[in-house]
Parts: structure tokens; C-alpha cells; sequence
């Protein structure tokens, strides 16, 4: 059994208070797991960083080996609040745990090229150990052992829970709302496009 439960460490577990929730009979508590949620409103903009380089005509996205392969549960707004909904308004969620998301986790440089398909951007996706990377492509907070895949086969087939828009269309949103509404502050070193083609050419020499 493994130790740690999430990849974002020690210090971030939700699992006791589910136990607790669930263990109160007096309760009809329902568990939703929800995902990593794009779309309209994301706060986080997880998906701007690779829209902006892609935008800006970029020959190659570069990523941290470590998060190119790791699998991550995501899920658009509108899908996730119609979770919500079902579970709220159906009696049979009571007591139940459910995971929300799509049905397939892709690997971050998977999830990367939907974006791209989508956009139409031809570049490519390198991944590069975190010793060839500049700093401000390092991904040293999390555990990327330790994928975030889960099965949300529970919800679709008690609850009739089912995504609200294509793939695409949740994808095409997401990117439009992102263009429209960038982060209000942006690091320079985020966009650190010499020491991006550094790593790049430091990369394919060796």
C-alpha cells in the first residue's frame, strides 16, 4: 500500500475527511473527486502557458520528463457543475464516492498535443530531464511517480453522468476564454524563450 496518497505530498490529503463525512450515518453525504478543471473561469489558467507558446508560433513546447509522462484527471467546468448537479438532485448518491472526469487521463505531453490539434499548432512537444531544463521549467513540487489516473466509470453508469460538449468543444472554449483572459500578472521568467532554445539546442547537440 502506498504511503502517500497524493502527488502534491504529505500535507495535502482529503481522504480523512471523507472517512469522517461518509463515517456520520445521520449524514446523506455524497464524495465527488472532482479533476483538474479547465474552461471559462480557471483561476490557475493551466492552460495558458502552452496556448501563449503556441500562439507565438514556437517551434517546440519543452516539459520536464518527469510531467510529460505523468497522467492527470481532467475534466471541462460545464462537466464537472453537471456532476454536481446530478448528484445534488439524485437520492441514490447518497452515501456514494464518485470520480469525476474524463474518461481517459492523458499524460501531460498527451494533453499538449490535444491543444495543439486543436489550435493547429505543427511544433514539437520535447521532454528533457529536469538537469537540462532552466529553472522556470523545473517541476520539483510534486511526485510525478505517482500518477493522478481514476475511473469514473461509477458516476456514468449509477447517475447517468455523461460530458456536456465534445472533447473538442470543451478544448475550443477553454483556449478562446484563455485568449481572452490572460493572467493579470506574468512572470517574465515563465516565457524565458533564450533559455527555452538553449535547453533545446544543448538538447539535439549532445
Amino acid at each position: 500500500m502506498r504511503k502517500q496518497l497524493s502527488p502534491a505530498g504529505l500535507d495535502y490529503n482529503k481522504t480523512a475527511v471523507e472517512r469522517a463525512v461518509l463515517g456520520d450515518r445521520e449524514f446523506p453525504a455524497t464524495i465527488l473527486r472532482l479533476p483538474a478543471t479547465h474552461g471559462p473561469g480557471d483561476d490557475k489558467h493551466r492552460l495558458f502557458s502552452y496556448i501563449k507558446r503556441m500562439d507565438e508560433a514556437r517551434p517546440a513546447i519543452v516539459l520536464d520528463q518527469a510531467i510529460a509522462g505523468w497522467q492527470w484527471a481532467r475534466g471541462y467546468v460545464e462537466d464537472v457543475a453537471f456532476a454536481i448537479a446530478l448528484a445534488v438532485m439524485d437520492e441514490r448518491a447518497a452515501g456514494r464516492t464518485y470520480n469525476v472526469c474524463y474518461p481517459v487521463s492523458l499524460t501531460e505531453a498527451e494533453w499538449v498535443k490535444e491543444i495543439a490539434r486543436v489550435i493547429g499548432w505543427k511544433g514539437k512537444v520535447v521532454a528533457l530531464p529536469s538537469s537540462q531544463l532552466p529553472a522556470s521549467l523545473r517541476r520539483d513540487v510534486f511526485n510525478f511517480r505517482q500518477q493522478y489516473a481514476v475511473d469514473s466509470s461509477r458516476i456514468r453508469k449509477e447517475l447517468g453522468y455523461t460530458e456536456t460538449l465534445t472533447f473538442d468543444e470543451a478544448l475550443q472554449r477553454t483556449i478562446e476564454w484563455e485568449r481572452a483572459n490572460p493572467p493579470a500578472t506574468i512572470h517574465p521568467e515563465a516565457f524565458n524563450y533564450a533559455d527555452e532554445d538553449a535547453a533545446l539546442a544543448a538538447a539535439f547537440t549532445r
